[in-house]
Formats: C-alpha cells, sequence, structure tokens
C-alpha cells in the first residue's frame, strides 16, 4: 500500500528520564526498549548518518 491510500503512518514515541519525547527513530525494538536516532548532522564515511542508541520507554503508535 502506498502512504496516502487508506494505511496509517507507524511512529515510535520515546521517552527519557527527564520527559523529552523523540520522534525520529531510525530503528527501535520495544521489548529491549532502546531506539537508534541519527547523531545530528555527522555522516560515516559511506554518506549515511552516524546513529547513537539510546535507552528508555518505547511506545509504538498509528498516526
Amino acid at each position: 500500500m502506498r502512504p496516502g491510500k487508506g494505511c496509517k503512518a507507524v511512529n515510535c514515541r520515546f521517552q527519557v528520564l527527564n520527559g523529552n519525547e523523540r520522534f525520529d527513530a531510525g530503528e527501535y525494538c520495544v521489548s529491549e526498549q532502546w531506539i537508534r536516532v541519527p547523531a545530528g548532522k555527522t555522516l560515516d564515511r559511506k554518506g549515511n548518518p552516524l546513529m547513537i542508541k539510546l535507552k528508555g520507554a518505547v511506545e509504538v503508535f498509528y498516526k
């Protein structure tokens, strides 16, 4: 299905200890409670964003 044709986007809400939420997760694991997010504008040698792993409460929902 194509986005916008009746299907909903899956989003991931990540909440760290200080209460901030992040919605820019590249990949996530609900059972192990971690997400990978881009580290600013830093790129690796192949031009992909450098990802860092954060741990905290992960909640997946439809938007």
